[in-house]
């Protein structure tokens, strides 16, 4: 099956563009973030990951695909299964019909991962475009070249236990109505953002992030507990789905995009205002993981300060926004 391989900074806006410009859509990853209003801040106490919170900078699995649904008029199938037999025969009968595939599944059973990059997350996604012997033919979006996997090590990454497991979960188009990306959307999109980055919760957007800044301003710098949590902050910020910061770079390119759609060159500058934004991410994601590797003194209140300047510079940002595109 001819199919063209494009990496992306992120597998499921990758894996999203890829598969709608296989279909005739000619979609890049940042408007496939940006028009699934995909971009977010969330810290959820109540759901551990190794017994630490969940801390998001997007919204949740699936999101930017079935974001993607309504401004492209489109159909996508989504199909989970019992036992991994059930899931390899639909599979190998959809790529026999011509269907590129949609999968979900974890990092550390996929063993074209080198090893220091696999963990235990179940919710990466990659496409599936046809099968040779044993091995199927992958579209993986963080490689830069397509992948083979052996079926037995991709049905284990199907369908690994815990937290968000896929449970075989694939995906593909039944309908894609909409060929090209219209303005209207766009605006719909960006101002669905805004409200989800200034919404009135103390979980979301700039006010989780101001939530979790207290929660850090009250660990102790002696609690080697403190270290974990910090590490894990860093963590959920520059390893689970590409990262708080690397969500900013991708938004910052649909904003680049939508002023020329939008024809609004302010637009342009609140692009270039995100990514100095991403950057300031970085820096905090560099001066946390060196208290966690001890190379600083561990100073809990320092990046609790950090955060709340974040929170600052984005609640500045996203009520700018919310102005251009009024």
């Amino acid at each position: 099956m001819k199919f063209e391989h494009q990496q992306a900074a992120h597998c499921e806006s990758g894996v999203i563009s890829n598969l709608m410009r296989h279909h005739g859509v000619p979609m890049t990853e940042s408007m496939a973030l940006g028009l699934s209003s995909a971009l977010s801040f969330a810290y959820l106490p109540f759901i551990k990951l190794s017994g630490l919170p969940l801390i998001s900078y997007r919204m949740p699995p699936k999101a930017i695909i079935k974001g993607l649904l309504a401004p492209m008029a489109a159909r996508f199938r989504f199909e989970t299964f019992r036992s991994p037999e059930a899931g390899a025969q639909r599979l190998d009968a959809l790529l026999a019909s011509g269907q590129i595939v949609g999968l979900q599944t974890s990092v550390y059973w996929l063993p074209y991962f080198p090893p220091n990059m696999r963990f235990h997350f179940n919710a990466h996604n990659l496409l599936v475009y046809g099968k040779e012997g044993d091995d199927y033919l992958i579209s993986d979006p963080v490689f830069e070249e397509p992948v083979r996997c052996a079926s037995a090590d991709l049905s284990r990454a199907r369908f690994a236990k815990g937290v968000l497991a896929p449970k075989g979960l694939m995906y593909y188009p039944q309908a894609i109505e909409r060929k090209t990306v219209d303005a209207a959307s766009v605006t719909k999109a960006i101002r669905k953002t805004v409200r989800t980055m200034l919404a009135p919760v103390p979980i979301v957007g700039v006010r989780g992030m101001r939530t979790l800044a207290r929660r850090m301003q009250k660990l102790s710098p002696a609690d080697p507990r403190s270290v974990d949590f910090i590490g894990h902050v860093v963590r959920m910020q520059e390893e689970i789905g590409t990262g708080g910061a690397g969500f900013r770079f991708i938004y910052a390119g649909f904003l680049q995009e939508a002023a020329q759609l939008l024809d609004k060159p302010q637009l342009q500058q609140m692009s270039e205002r995100l990514i100095a934004i991403g950057d300031d991410w970085r820096a905090f994601a560099l001066k946390a993981a060196r208290m966690v590797k001890g190379r600083e003194p561990v100073d809990p209140a320092a990046l609790a300060g950090k955060l709340r300047e974040q929170a600052q510079q984005e609640e500045t940002f996203f009520r700018d926004l919310k102005a251009a595109v009024a």
